[in-house]
């Protein structure tokens, strides 16, 4: 591994959301880094949110997978490398190239996922390479295509700021874009003029800056772009200068006065102000993510979005245009090399002759796959029923992220032969694998991303791998070499690569692609490592810029393609007793969160899997905050803490995508999500699972501090990491005959044991002690355990006093509450005592006075909250350190 050896910070590229942010990371000599973001870089010119800003805590060697493993014992990289080439030529002589797959991820790194995608479209001369990103942007994908002829996103991100009106539909953009948002809402202050309007069924953070907030019924994104459609041709506001670039805009308009406005539940009012601010506006740009893309009908809803800014012109231009926000740090990047199984390299046809000739002749391959391989789903499927007899996962946990993920598990579990190359070595999925490959991660890899903008950042190590892991690409080149094809895959370096895959582009682009990086074909590796963000295309005779202001598209004939979208709302629930399971994200936590969940302080916010209820359904149910339930169907079951919020629609809870089976004993939402898919392409419906709910009736709750990592045997159990040890909240079907010898039993400790009963109102309170210091500590009751959370975790290592028993700050000490700026650390009792004390009146203030909401704002429609709380307030704050957390913590989130 070649480090950056240049004095001061090394330039890199966030490793969480398409956003794409520059950092600046600084080597502190014992394996940790400081971070900044980068304010050269044109994406965030700085900024940073609160997960960027806490990568440096996430770098460390907990829990990673140091060296190869085959059969669960440490190996060499020869031996390992040997078995896979030799167990996937096996598979492919015996029973053809369609038996093996790849499965990857949109944390590759460009050139990782380019190699990836040769080594099995090329050589193995199969299309069964799919990737995770097919869960979060597939559907955007096939939008662009039906609409565009190509996968081209056509505008940047300083069209945010530059429009009169911006859209946000199915994007909680405060969350989980965060410095996008920053912008937005910086441009909104500067230009109060503009107008935000949020299409969400929830009442997300988002919100906090939206002149109009549209909570329509969920599923019903397409009826109210068709309402949108129709009324622009009932005014005549089609664009003449656009029209003749057009084909398809009488059927799909057609459709569109077909179309039931009343499906999407708003009021007539509300639905008219939306058409007059979206239309009095030239400048509009619509945002769109995970709620248009994660449904069955997702590609229906992208078309609807982009047939009004084709209808009118609005595309293309400064201020204008739909706009795909992408949830990983690379889905774009394997977008552009071919990551997906319908795809060619370069944004090039597998279904097109002329394509897949042109390909293999550059890689001079012997073959090359000649139709789409099986996307996600189907792959899995296909594992299961043994079809697929040799699976790869590469930098993915398909075990929890994938739909019905318990079936999903069993198929990887029961397949002949499985390797996972990971950072980790203990995650859901690679305990199900024949053979683990040690991969490098963030802060080690070297290579390029490129974000939902269309601009390539190099990402850069700054620190050494360690143990044995390797690059992704160097293991994927290893392999393809032992197969038989040493000269396709003899890379020294991923500037290799990277000019290679620009090479490649150049001849794509004589051939209508979209995708031309030509310019960068003969980049030294000098030059490589110097590399400044680019937008693409980059040729002779384009340098970025934005795409179709012209009215020249990829298709045949070089006009758009309008689609006729007739709207379906998902089937209906015959069931009363059945909900509708929307899933998502939430601030400071990603994906099956290996790197999040190292952090202390993004683990202070929201610390364990929750159900948000509307106060509706929680009184059907007769659940109230902070009881667990049990979420179900035929798929599977998890159990969440409950959260009762106006913030959802009744009939629609919410519950978060990233607890594991490392991380929480029921936590998995992805158990009870069935593996419907959008029929165009294939991405999984994520947000409509009908589910049971009911109350969950454990004999007795816990909250337990330990320096242990443990895997408890309770009926429940969430773990979230602390600065000196783990907290785990706790709850069982089983009431102990001995306390005490269950206690150690559980903390799995020989410890002095310092106990404290309450027998009547049974409860049970446990000091464990090394050296007169503690160790442990844990509390437990009939009811959701009140201790004041922020106050105990830190008593972790310290010399125990009796007053510990108590679980609540002296009165010197006041309670900070639980965590609502991770990036200051401030609690919301903090902010509402400053509120009172100093005569607060506005977020400005509160940022001044305790720097809580005034560095990434993610947190600032919290704060804003409890200032509307505390308004008008005269008395004085009693502080009863009731701070359950599930119950305060997660009313306030």
């Amino acid at each position: 591994m070649e480090c950056d050896s240049r004095p001061g910070p090394v330039r890199t590229t966030c490793a969480y959301c398409g956003v794409g942010c520059g950092v600046l990371a600084t080597p502190d000599g014992t394996g940790g880094a400081a971070i900044e973001g980068d304010p050269d870089h044109p994406a965030n010119f700085g900024r940073l949110c609160v997960k960027g800003s806490a990568l440096g805590e996430t770098v460390g060697l907990e829990g990673r997978l140091l060296a190869p493993q085959i059969g669960g014992q440490e190996t060499d990289w020869d031996q390992a490398l040997d078995l896979v080439a030799r167990r996937f030529a096996g598979t492919i002589a015996a029973h053809g190239p369609d038996s093996v797959a790849f499965y990857v991820s949109g944390q590759l790194l460009t050139e990782d996922y380019y190699v990836a995608n040769k080594l099995m479209k090329g050589f193995i001369g199969s299309g069964n390479i799919d990737t995770n990103s097919r869960l979060c942007m597939a559907s955007s994908v096939a939008g662009h295509r039906r609409a565009f002829g190509s996968d081209t996103v056509p505008g940047l991100y300083e069209d945010l700021e530059m429009a009169d009106t911006v859209v946000l539909t199915g994007s909680n953009l405060a969350w989980c874009h965060p410095v996008l948002y920053q912008r937005l809402a910086a441009a909104k202050t500067a230009r109060p003029s503009m107008r935000v309007v949020v299409i969400d069924p929830r009442r997300t953070a988002t919100c906090d800056i939206a002149d109009l907030h549209l909570a329509i019924e969920p599923g019903s994104d397409a009826a109210l772009f068709n309402a949108l459609l129709a009324e622009i041709d009932r005014r005549g506001l089609a664009s003449a200068r656009f029209r003749d670039h057009l084909a398809g805009a009488d059927e799909a308009i057609a459709a569109a006065r077909l179309s039931d406005p009343s499906m999407t539940g708003l009021d007539p009012a509300e639905l008219a102000r939306f058409l007059e601010i979206w239309l009095a506006s030239e400048k509009v740009v619509t945002v769109y993510s995970q709620g248009i893309n994660q449904s069955d009908s997702g590609t229906d809803k992208v078309n609807a979005i982009i047939n009004c800014h084709l209808l009118t012109g609005r595309i293309g231009r400064e201020g204008m245009g739909p706009f795909s926000v992408t949830g990983q740090p690379n889905a774009m990047g394997g977008r552009e090399v071919g990551g997906l199984a319908n795809m060619l390299a370069c944004h090039l046809e597998i279904e097109n002759p002329m394509h897949r000739d042109t390909v293999r002749d550059f890689w001079n391959s012997p073959h090359i796959a000649e139709r789409p391989g099986l996307k996600a789903v189907d792959m899995f499927r296909a594992v299961e029923d043994g079809r697929i007899k040799a699976l790869w996962i590469i930098c993915t946990n398909p075990a929890v992220s994938m739909p019905d993920a318990d079936r999903v598990a069993r198929a990887i579990a029961g397949c002949d032969f499985t390797v996972v190359s990971d950072v980790m070595a203990r995650t859901d999925t690679t305990r199900l694998a024949d053979v683990l490959l040690p991969a490098t991660g963030w802060g080690e890899k070297n290579g390029t991303v490129t974000n939902s903008e269309r601009r390539i950042s190099r990402q850069r190590p700054f620190l050494p791998a360690p143990g044995q892991a390797r690059d992704d690409w160097r293991i994927l080149a290893g392999v393809g070499r032992r197969m038989g094809w040493p000269d396709a895959f003899a890379w020294q370096h991923p500037a290799e690569i990277f000019a290679e895959y620009a090479a490649l582009s150049e001849i794509a682009g004589t051939l209508g692609s979209d995708f031309d990086i030509s310019a960068c074909a003969a980049m030294t590796r000098a030059e490589y490592d110097r590399m400044a963000p680019i937008l693409w295309p980059q040729s002779a005779t384009r340098k970025g810029g934005r795409f179709f202001a012209d009215g020249r598209f990829h298709t045949a004939d070089g006009k758009a393609r309008m689609l006729p979208i007739r709207p379906q709302l998902p089937e209906a629930i015959a069931d009363g007793h059945l909900f509708r399971l929307n899933t998502g994200r939430v601030r400071d936590h990603w994906h099956t969160m290996t790197r999040t969940g190292k952090s202390p302080r993004l683990a202070r916010h929201l610390a364990e899997p929750f159900l948000e209820l509307h106060p509706d359904d929680a009184k059907r149910l007769n659940l109230q905050p902070a009881d667990l339930a049990r979420v179900a169907n035929r798929h599977g079951t998890s159990v969440l803490r409950v959260l009762v919020t106006d913030r959802v629609k009744p009939g629609h809870p919410f519950a978060p995508i990233h607890w594991t089976g490392e991380t929480g004993k029921a936590g998995r939402v992805g158990a009870v999500v069935p593996a419907a898919v959008d029929p165009v392409s294939g991405q999984p419906a994520l947000k409509s699972a009908a589910v049971s709910i009911e109350r969950y009736n454990p004999r007795w709750y816990g909250f337990m501090l330990t320096k242990n990592d443990l895997s408890p045997a309770t009926s429940y159990w969430a773990k979230a990491v602390l600065p000196d040890g783990n907290q785990y909240e706790l709850a069982d079907d089983r009431s102990p005959d001995d306390w005490e010898e269950y206690v150690r039993e559980l903390l799995n400790i020989d410890a002095q044991l310092i106990t404290l009963h309450d027998r009547h109102r049974q409860i049970h309170r446990f000091a464990a002690l090394h050296g007169g210091r503690l160790h442990a500590l844990l509390f437990t009751g009939p009811q959701p355990v009140a201790v004041s959370r922020s106050h105990v975790a830190g008593l972790l290592g310290k010399m125990w006093e009796p007053a510990d028993m108590a679980g609540i700050p002296p009165l010197d000490q006041p309670d900070t509450g639980p965590t609502i700026c991770a990036c200051a650390g401030v609690g919301s009792l903090t902010i509402e005592r400053a509120i009172r004390s100093q005569q607060l009146s506005s977020l400005d203030e509160i940022g001044a006075a305790l720097g809580a909401g005034a560095n990434c704002g993610s947190c600032r429609s919290e704060i804003r909250v409890i200032l509307e709380r505390c308004a008008g307030e005269a008395s004085a704050l009693t502080d009863t350190g009731d701070n359950t957390r599930a119950s305060r913590d997660l009313a306030e989130a």
